[in-house]
């Protein structure tokens, strides 16, 4: 075992892929000689060579197409978007080519690519840098989205997404990179479409992901001692959600609240719901709670940025609300 940061998990799990795989490359902004906005991919241009490593132009749009064009010959580029929220401008390479060529080539093109980044809110970055954007892909056919959470589930989601034969968008939160934690010597992967019982209980089912996990875990300390016995489960996978580990879950526990980062309108946690209303809605003795970011564009001030993101305090008040 050894201390291990995210963001050095997320950099020993490339390494370790570009070491057994010659076909995996990463491109971005930055990534080569400067290391990654976030030092992801730190000395690895030394390692394996300018064009393993390749700094690309700022032109979002253009290195996507590249990746995409350089998967469909067999090649596995991992893209890193400096911030998700650039990737917008490559939106159309990313849904009408990463997501759909392999149905629209009836299977004679796979697109294994991983596009991967920080997001979410941080600490004053302004609007345009504190964008979640799962919900925006989580409607695209053909990909697949996850939101690693600590650096155990990071390096192992990241090996399992490069050795994947489709595109998977692989979602870093700005604020968990200086997690650490003691990670296994062996190697080892974290399946794709997996939900992660982080804390089993008989009262609640409280479902999140990314930074939200922590949040749900400062608050499951006082409601410990408040007598309830949350149960949490962290999705890890957005799409496709993994409904079955949410309906054995609720089948002990009949109550049900969502917690994210995400936007509330059209959010991860509206899928859910969604869905738990589809097949198990008569396991419910009350209505879902979500609790989600407001619907405003995150503000700089950093006094109104902490009022539209979810704080442990109305976690906890949410289920006393819904076990009393």
């Amino acid at each position: 075992m050894s201390k291990t940061f995210l963001f050095d998990a997320l950099r020993e799990a490339t390494d370790e892929e570009m070491e057994k795989d010659l076909s995996v490359f990463v491109l971005g902004e930055d990534v080569g000689h400067y290391g990654g906005s976030y030092k992801v991919t730190k000395d690895l241009h030394v390692k394996y060579g300018d064009l393993r490593i390749l700094d690309t132009p700022i032109a979002e749009n253009s290195f996507m197409g590249m990746a995409v064009g350089s998967a469909m010959t067999g090649l596995r580029p991992i893209v890193e978007g400096m911030n998700m929220s650039f990737l917008l401008l490559a939106f159309n390479q990313i849904s009408n080519n990463a997501g759909m060529l392999r149905y629209t080539s009836g299977g004679n093109f796979k697109i294994p690519m991983v596009i991967r980044g920080p997001g979410g809110v941080g600490r004053q970055l302004g609007a345009e840098h504190s964008q979640r954007l799962e919900a925006y892909f989580q409607a695209i056919p053909g990909l697949k989205i996850v939101a690693c959470s600590t650096p155990y589930n990071a390096k192992g989601l990241l090996k399992s997404a490069i050795c994947d034969n489709n595109p998977v968008i692989f979602f870093e939160h700005v604020l968990l990179y200086n997690l650490y934690d003691n990670l296994p010597d062996t190697e080892y992967f974290v399946p794709l479409d997996k939900a992660e019982l982080v804390r089993e209980g008989n009262d609640i089912t409280i479902i999140t992901y990314s930074r939200m996990r922590h949040h749900v875990m400062q608050a499951v300390e006082t409601l410990i001692e408040d007598g309830y016995n949350p149960e949490v489960i962290d999705l890890i996978s957005l799409k496709p959600i993994d409904i079955d580990s949410i309906i054995k879950s609720l089948s002990k526990t009949h109550h049900l609240l969502v917690v994210e980062e995400c936007m509330k309108t059209g959010g991860i946690a509206a899928e859910v719901i969604a869905q738990v209303n589809d097949k198990c809605f008569d396991l419910l003795d009350a209505p879902v709670v979500r609790l989600s970011s407001q619907d405003i564009p995150t503000p700089y001030n950093g006094n109104l940025e902490k009022a539209t993101v979810i704080h442990p305090q109305q976690i906890v008040d949410s289920v006393r609300m819904l076990l009393t």
